[in-house]
């Protein structure tokens, strides 16, 4: 019978490598950043090292990600979101729903605007709704425009041309949920 604990650890080697390799780091760089040697990070990718905690925290601060990422830890029950920002033409975007199709919910921050900020509109199938969680948003749809404040939402069809920035000189942030063509988002009036 497996033991789980072996398991966990048999796959430690080919996450280090890979975040390694991704970092386009070396064996020596990455020993001076962490303090362990060439040979037992080698060891430690080639899974002839069992990996201890003395050897996982630093290399888990040297990649900038939590330890239970490095040995791809079992879910403990914990009910706190463990939220991955993605980063995509200087937007960074939170997923905040793990399931695949339907609605999508994420925290989107845009940076401040720039001299330079250009609008290029954009269409897609979908629908979408945000509210302005900080900030001020530049928000162009179709021919129209229009600048919304924190405590102001949106709703739209994406299909029609559309672009969403901040329309201020610090970073604005939003929440805003996708969904397939058809599906709307429908709030109560205040008070219901």
């Amino acid at each position: 019978m497996d033991h789980p604990t072996e398991d966990v650890l048999a796959g430690v080697g080919p996450r280090l490598r890979a975040l390694r390799r991704a970092r386009n780091a070396t064996l020596a760089a990455l020993a001076d950043e962490t303090g362990l040697t060439a040979s037992t990070l080698s060891r430690l990718e080639n899974g002839r090292l069992r990996p201890t905690l003395e050897q996982l925290l630093p290399l888990a601060r040297a990649y900038g990600v939590p330890l239970d990422d490095l040995v791809a830890a079992p879910p403990t029950g914990d009910p706190r979101i463990h939220l991955r920002p993605v980063r995509r033409s200087g937007l960074v975007m939170v997923p905040l729903t793990r399931r695949a199709g339907g609605v999508q919910a994420y925290k989107v921050i845009y940076p401040p605007a720039g001299r330079a900020s250009t609008t290029h509109l954009q269409t897609h199938e979908g629908y979408e709704w945000f509210y302005v969680l900080d900030g001020d948003v530049r928000f162009v749809l179709g021919e129209q425009e229009f600048r919304l404040g924190a405590g102001e939402a949106a709703e739209f069809d994406t299909r029609v041309p559309h672009w969403i920035g901040s329309a201020g000189s610090r970073p604005t942030e939003l929440l805003a949920l996708f969904g397939p063509q058809g599906e709307r988002v429908h709030m109560a009036p205040s008070g219901h």
